[in-house]
């Protein structure tokens, strides 16, 4: 079959296989280097594909693979949270840790412009919040991978042996093993069921009220132990108050701008901070996870670089602000 045919196909799979890698990887950098490779691959090979398997399939053992060779020579992705303890004051000192390998976000669709599958949207959420990858990144490699073989796409443990080129009693030895570990260490919980409606207004009210460097506003949308982090910053806040404070304290010492976004299928902002020719310039990409209809997390990158990711601009002139 000409490999034109290729490209069409294989474009319906894009989004899932980002999301597969983003989750093996914790890099949305990395996972889109990696999807990239995958269709390359697949691209190539296609006139030897026999059809014995579907094309997704055929898809997930490639990308699978090329993750397990990435992961041989990458570090363990962290959140903050994963390394010490929270500050419950807001004048804590930060400790800036660029050595370390912190995890991203991933861009997602926004759910009521694209009005996805209910079922589909709970499954991204579920396998896409950011205490679940950076539990996944805990495990060694090839549990990492059957695990979400299995577990998050729904592949058959042989399929996920085949995949891996291993038996299928070693497979399913993996798998107890990535559970196990999973249960022992379970990441925190939340509200994953999604709610478009309530999220959008928390995110325009939350966006609102940062541009207006309104504390008090803000602080009606925090749940009392909403959690703030800030990679590449190690130090993290855990509470209302000590959030507020350090908003006060640092964040709102400047103007600042934002534009409403979706990571981790999640409401999510770019944020532009002021320089000092006065101009708009991209700061961090800011991800809110919610429950009940507050905010219970908010995780601040502080990484410009996400922005071409996410399809925003790096500086806001008059007509995009």
């Amino acid at each position: 079959m000409p490999t034109d045919d290729f490209t069409d196909l294989a474009a319906s799979y894009r989004q899932e296989l980002l999301a597969h890698c983003y989750r093996m990887l914790g890099s949305v950098h990395d996972a889109e280097d990696l999807v990239q490779e995958t269709l390359l691959r697949g691209w190539r090979g296609y006139d030897r594909f026999d059809h014995r398997s579907s094309l997704r399939t055929w898809l997930y053992r490639i990308a699978t693979n090329a993750c397990l060779t990435a992961l041989a020579s990458t570090h363990r992705r962290v959140l903050p949270s994963g390394l010490g303890v929270a500050a419950e004051d807001g004048g804590s000192d930060l400790v800036q840790a660029d050595e370390i390998a912190w995890l991203t976000p991933l861009p997602t669709p926004g759910r009521t412009a694209h009005a996805p599958d209910p079922s589909q949207v709970t499954v991204l959420r579920a396998s896409t919040r950011l205490a679940l990858v950076a539990a996944f990144q805990r495990l060694p490699a090839r549990q990492r991978a059957t695990l979400l073989l299995v577990d998050v796409v729904g592949f058959r443990i042989a399929e996920a042996a085949e995949f891996l080129g291993i038996s299928v009693d070693a497979c399913r030895s993996l798998l107890q093993r990535a559970r196990a570990a999973l249960a022992a260490d379970p990441p925190a919980e939340d509200d994953i069921r999604p709610d478009s409606e309530v999220d959008e207004e928390v995110l325009r009210r939350y966006l609102e009220a940062f541009e207006a460097a309104d504390t008090r506003r803000l602080a009606e949308l925090l749940r009392s132990g909403v959690t703030y982090e800030m990679p590449p910053i190690a130090t993290w806040f855990r509470g209302r108050d000590a959030v507020c404070d350090h908003w006060t304290r640092r964040v709102f010492t400047k103007s600042r701008r934002a534009l409403p976004l979706w990571a981790n299928d999640c409401p999510a902002m770019a944020v532009y901070m002021e320089d000092a020719d006065g101009d708009m310039r991209s700061h961090a990409i800011e991800v809110l996870e919610t429950q009940g209809g507050q905010v219970s997390r908010v995780v601040v990158f502080l990484r410009p670089e996400l922005f071409p990711h996410f399809g925003v601009p790096d500086v806001l002139t008059g007509a995009s602000a």
